[in-house]
């Protein structure tokens, strides 16, 4: 069997899945097995979808079907989870009128003032399912799309709008210690984000930030919430994972983007790391883990066995981190502070 075709057969198992389970947890199963399939795990793939499997519910019945002259009504309804994941399933798979590309174009700035739903778990998805597909299409990975977009249209939730960006440091790294903690951090995402009323504008002056820039500042918005995670992990190891990994996801799809689309998806990215710093920064930095001269793709492998959806996407985006600063071993210290510090599968 090839690689390919353990991917395409984990997307098929999944996509009998919802995107939720338990209320409104996650389904992290087709992000961490297209990330285990692109680092050469492909061995284990099945073995660890037999084991997280078990908690997976069916996915949701459409019942009232999302029209093209009616969607902006049922936009971050989740009650229609099932009607948008139909929707798109007919607009990427069984009655395409378009190419996923320019599908995704024109649902991206429809989604993007939303990138806070699900706890930024539909972009995450989006991107994974854009990296599978810019390696080639099939049907299993047009409807991996299909339900990432459709998870995002239901979950869609922008940030309050009262939300001020305040003159904030140039650095990335810099601007992620400057965003101050919501004042109560006891309940929920939805209940922290609601809380949030000030983030550092980074960069500055982000409406005339240049297409060409915006790759680069993003790469360094990843590099830096990484390191942030290596010592600030113990606010909550499995929440922020998400600070690192949503605008890595968005990164991940900007060369399948119009390129006027992104310095909005920059904007976006911030925001987003922005707010789950804000909503899960603990009270101080503790003091980075070591690797001990473990390298990176050594600790992705430490991820895998470890078993944790969490854990392994993170250290998948830490192996991006590693690749463009490979005498610093910040990312891979912070893969295992995520292996320490969330509970294994």
């Amino acid at each position: 069997m090839t690689i390919t075709g353990v991917l395409d057969e984990a997307l098929e198992r999944l996509h009998a899945t919802g995107p939720e389970f338990e209320g409104w947890l996650s389904n992290h199963g087709p992000m961490a097995v297209e990330a285990l399939v692109r680092h050469g795990q492909d061995d284990g793939v099945h073995r660890w979808l037999d084991r997280y499997a078990d908690r997976l519910e069916e996915r949701p019945a459409a019942g009232d079907p999302i029209r093209d002259d009616a969607w902006a009504e049922a936009l971050g309804d989740a009650r229609r989870l099932g009607d948008w994941l139909a929707y798109f399933d007919r607009q990427l798979v069984t009655a395409p009128e378009r190419p996923w590309r320019e599908v995704l174009g024109t649902w991206w700035p429809r989604l993007l003032p939303g990138i806070a739903g699900g706890a930024t778990h539909p972009v995450i998805r989006v991107g994974h399912a854009v990296v599978s597909l810019r390696a080639g299409e099939n049907v299993p990975r047009l409807r991996e799309l299909a339900h990432g977009l459709g998870y995002w249209a239901a979950r869609h939730l922008p940030l309050p709008a009262d939300l001020t960006l305040v003159f904030g440091p140039p650095v990335a790294a810099e601007a992620l210690r400057a965003v101050a903690p919501v004042a109560d951090q006891s309940q929920g995402i939805r209940h922290r984000l609601d809380q949030l009323t000030t983030l550092p504008e980074w960069p500055a002056g982000q409406a005339a930030v240049a297409a060409d820039t915006v790759p680069g500042h993003l790469a360094d918005l990843v590099d830096a919430t990484v390191r942030y995670y290596a010592t600030h992990a113990h606010g909550s190891p499995v929440m922020l994972v998400h600070a690192a990994t949503a605008p890595n996801a968005v990164l991940r799809t900007l060369p399948d983007l119009p390129r006027e689309l992104w310095p909005s998806a920059l904007a976006a990215a911030w925001a987003a790391s922005g707010a789950v710093v804000a909503a899960y920064r603990p009270a101080g930095p503790a003091s980075p883990a070591h690797p001990g001269g473990a390298s990176a793709e050594e600790l992705f492998t430490r991820a895998v066995e470890h078993g944790d959806e969490h854990a392994i996407k993170l250290a998948d985006t830490a192996l991006d981190v590693a690749a463009r600063h490979p005498d610093d071993e910040t990312a891979a210290g912070a893969v295992l502070r995520a292996t320490e510090l969330i509970t294994p599968l």
